[in-house]
């Protein structure tokens, strides 16, 4: 990818006397700037007519009890109920009720459809001016948890694609060396009483069957924290490891015959504590697609710690360490107000908050 505008770089010492410079991230362009602008505000307006919609879902018809006319509501809840409710016996008022409630329905339905064309231009211009960044698979998964209403309710996106977040907010474009990924991880907070919305498309509420909407090729792999669709792309199920290690807790969200069952990992309980961070990035095809995360300075924390892993692949290392280094500046120079103190970073324990302080000290590549 081309980047476009100011470069921030990182000093690296390959030996004892060589010194490089090696591009972290690129600022947007002001034609990137305006139409990241332009997106989130019409992706706000595209969501709320969205809702709209939504709620004139069901029906409102006459229905006769005992030779009497009511008007009734029919409708669907979230888990997947017929629920209906009587509005009162017919009369002036209740016609003039009826009249309005399906008028005030085509309208939302009309708002919905105009945006959603305003929406299919604007990814075209995103496209035109590359803003396009969140891998197309992990950004139709994403979409599916925020339909079915686990986004930020019990499922967080972390690892790689969690800085597609810290980025759109910041306005600049992380070198895809530190981003390009072919997997997400889907840190599960077992503390939070999951339900799922129900949908038509998704026959069992369940994970799994979440992501053969996105794919049908997606099936649970040998490790029944992963799932992998025909084309290798994997999705981790993974929680906090407990102390003691034992302890009784959902690790499931779903109770399909193959459902993925998280795998306890440790040091995820400074993401599943740290404040959620939302944003609005853009997948490659150019739509927006809302991030749930977790707090930047958390995440820069957790990779540096997990660098520092003797028992990690030395690869996997070097990445963690860039993406720490990556996530830190961004922080530090664009999220001023998200300053790296004992006071916020409490979840933290003190040596590993100790040894990232110096990430957010300053900005090397302030002066490159």
């Amino acid at each position: 990818m081309a980047f476009h505008g100011l470069p921030v770089v990182s000093t690296e010492k390959l030996n004892s006397d060589k010194i490089v410079e090696t591009p972290m991230f690129q600022e947007l362009n002001n034609d990137q700037r305006r139409e990241k602008v332009n997106s989130d505000q019409r992706f706000a307006a595209w969501r709320d007519a969205k809702a709209r919609a939504e709620s004139y879902r069901g029906s409102l018809v006459w229905q006769e009890v005992k030779g009497e006319q009511y008007l009734v509501r029919s409708h669907y809840d979230a888990s997947g109920n017929r629920r209906q409710k009587s509005e009162g016996r017919r009369s002036p008022e209740m016609e003039r009720k009826k009249a309005d409630w399906e008028r005030a329905r085509v309208e939302a339905k009309d708002r919905f459809k105009s945006m959603r064309e305003v929406m299919i231009r604007q990814a075209a211009i995103n496209r035109a001016v590359k803003l396009g960044r969140v891998p197309l698979v992990g950004a139709r998964i994403i979409r599916s948890l925020d339909e079915a209403g686990l986004l930020g309710n019990g499922i967080r996106i972390v690892g790689t694609n969690a800085i597609y977040a810290y980025e759109a907010v910041a306005g600049v474009m992380v070198d895809p060396d530190i981003t390009t990924t072919l997997d997400i991880d889907l840190l599960l907070d077992a503390r939070v009483s999951l339900r799922m919305v129900a949908s038509e498309d998704v026959p069992e509420r369940a994970l799994i069957e979440l992501l053969r909407k996105v794919d049908k090729t997606f099936e649970r792999a040998s490790q029944t924290f992963r799932a992998v669709n025909s084309e290798g792309y994997l999705v981790d199920l993974i929680k906090p490891q407990r102390n003691p290690p034992w302890q009784n807790e959902r690790v499931q969200i779903g109770d399909a015959e193959d459902e993925l069952a998280a795998v306890p990992i440790n040091g995820l309980v400074w993401l599943e504590n740290a404040p959620p961070f939302e944003a609005i990035a853009i997948d490659e095809k150019g739509a927006p697609v809302r991030i749930v995360t977790s707090d930047p300075r958390v995440f820069a924390a957790h990779k540096l710690w997990m660098s520092r892993q003797s028992d990690r692949d030395p690869t996997k290392r070097r990445r963690d360490t860039a993406q720490a280094s990556a996530v830190a500046k961004i922080v530090s120079r664009y999220l001023q107000y998200l300053p790296f103190d004992s006071s916020d970073m409490r979840m933290l324990p003190r040596d590993v908050f100790e040894v990232a302080k110096p990430l957010f000290d300053g900005d090397e590549g302030e002066n490159a």
